[in-house]
Protein backbone atom coordinates (compact mmCIF):
# COMPACT_ATOMS: atom_id res chain seq x y z
CA UNK A 1 0.00 0.00 0.00
CA UNK A 2 1.48 3.56 -1.16
CA UNK A 3 1.92 5.68 2.00
CA UNK A 4 0.32 9.17 2.13
CA UNK A 5 1.27 11.96 0.39
CA UNK A 6 3.67 14.62 2.93
CA UNK A 7 2.15 17.50 4.88
CA UNK A 8 4.39 20.43 5.70
CA UNK A 9 1.63 22.53 5.74
CA UNK A 10 1.12 25.71 2.99
CA UNK A 11 1.42 25.40 0.09
CA UNK A 12 -0.31 22.44 -0.50
CA UNK A 13 -0.68 20.73 -3.67
CA UNK A 14 -3.49 18.47 -4.57
CA UNK A 15 -5.74 17.02 -7.63
CA UNK A 16 -8.96 18.35 -7.68
CA UNK A 17 -11.37 15.14 -7.72
CA UNK A 18 -13.91 13.86 -10.43
CA UNK A 19 -16.77 15.58 -8.58
CA UNK A 20 -15.02 18.79 -9.04
CA UNK A 21 -14.81 18.72 -4.50
CA UNK A 22 -10.51 18.74 -3.20
CA UNK A 23 -9.41 17.27 -0.10
CA UNK A 24 -7.44 19.01 2.69
CA UNK A 25 -6.28 15.90 4.42
CA UNK A 26 -6.96 15.64 8.29
CA UNK A 27 -3.09 16.24 8.97
CA UNK A 28 -3.11 19.55 7.30
CA UNK A 29 -6.31 20.35 9.10
CA UNK A 30 -5.46 19.76 12.28
CA UNK A 31 -1.31 21.39 11.57
CA UNK A 32 -3.44 24.76 11.01
CA UNK A 33 -5.89 24.25 14.02
CA UNK A 34 -8.94 24.37 11.84
CA UNK A 35 -11.19 21.56 12.88
CA UNK A 36 -14.13 23.36 14.17
CA UNK A 37 -14.35 25.56 10.53
CA UNK A 38 -17.03 25.74 8.75
CA UNK A 39 -16.41 27.77 6.05
CA UNK A 40 -13.68 29.66 4.61
CA UNK A 41 -11.62 31.66 2.29
CA UNK A 42 -9.15 29.70 -0.15
CA UNK A 43 -6.94 30.86 -1.91
CA UNK A 44 -5.66 28.38 -4.88
CA UNK A 45 -3.16 29.02 -7.36
CA UNK A 46 -4.04 26.75 -11.00
CA UNK A 47 -2.35 27.19 -14.10
CA UNK A 48 -0.21 29.98 -12.54
CA UNK A 49 -3.38 31.93 -11.92
CA UNK A 50 -4.10 32.89 -8.11
CA UNK A 51 -7.99 32.74 -7.17
CA UNK A 52 -9.66 33.42 -3.71
CA UNK A 53 -12.63 31.96 -3.19
CA UNK A 54 -15.05 33.28 -0.57
CA UNK A 55 -17.12 31.62 1.60
CA UNK A 56 -16.34 28.24 0.90
CA UNK A 57 -18.44 25.08 2.97
CA UNK A 58 -15.75 22.94 4.37
CA UNK A 59 -17.45 19.50 4.32
CA UNK A 60 -16.47 16.85 6.78
CA UNK A 61 -16.82 13.20 7.26
CA UNK A 62 -18.12 11.80 10.62
CA UNK A 63 -14.97 10.03 12.10
CA UNK A 64 -11.99 12.23 10.78
CA UNK A 65 -10.60 15.53 10.82
CA UNK A 66 -10.19 16.01 7.27
CA UNK A 67 -12.47 18.21 5.01
CA UNK A 68 -13.22 18.43 1.11
CA UNK A 69 -14.77 22.07 -0.63
CA UNK A 70 -16.41 22.04 -4.12
CA UNK A 71 -15.15 24.55 -6.49
CA UNK A 72 -17.88 26.70 -7.65
CA UNK A 73 -18.85 26.02 -11.44
CA UNK A 74 -18.34 29.57 -12.08
CA UNK A 75 -15.06 29.57 -11.05
CA UNK A 76 -14.34 26.09 -12.91
CA UNK A 77 -16.13 27.70 -16.33
CA UNK A 78 -14.32 30.90 -16.28
CA UNK A 79 -10.78 29.69 -15.38
CA UNK A 80 -11.00 26.12 -17.09
CA UNK A 81 -10.16 24.31 -14.30
CA UNK A 82 -11.12 20.19 -14.78
CA UNK A 83 -11.20 17.28 -12.62
CA UNK A 84 -8.21 15.93 -12.03
CA UNK A 85 -5.89 19.25 -12.81
CA UNK A 86 -3.37 19.62 -10.08
CA UNK A 87 -3.68 22.94 -7.90
CA UNK A 88 -1.85 24.77 -5.20
CA UNK A 89 -3.80 25.79 -1.83
CA UNK A 90 -2.06 28.66 -0.67
CA UNK A 91 -4.46 30.17 2.09
CA UNK A 92 -7.11 29.19 4.08
CA UNK A 93 -8.81 31.75 6.30
CA UNK A 94 -11.53 29.85 8.63
CA UNK A 95 -14.83 32.18 8.53
CA UNK A 96 -17.04 32.04 11.91
CA UNK A 97 -20.34 30.80 11.05
CA UNK A 98 -22.14 34.60 12.13
CA UNK A 99 -19.53 36.04 9.59
CA UNK A 100 -21.28 34.02 6.64
CA UNK A 101 -23.48 35.65 4.56
CA UNK A 102 -25.73 33.95 1.72
CA UNK A 103 -24.04 35.33 -1.62
CA UNK A 104 -20.62 33.51 -2.31
CA UNK A 105 -17.92 35.75 -3.86
CA UNK A 106 -15.28 34.81 -5.75
CA UNK A 107 -12.04 37.74 -6.66
CA UNK A 108 -9.17 37.34 -8.93
CA UNK A 109 -5.78 38.54 -7.46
Amino acid sequence: MPSPKPVNGLPYRTKIYINNQVLLPAKLIRMLGIEWARYADITIRHNDRVITLKRVALLRTRHTASRQFTIPREVRERYGIMPLDDVEILNITPIRIKEVGTRQLILDE
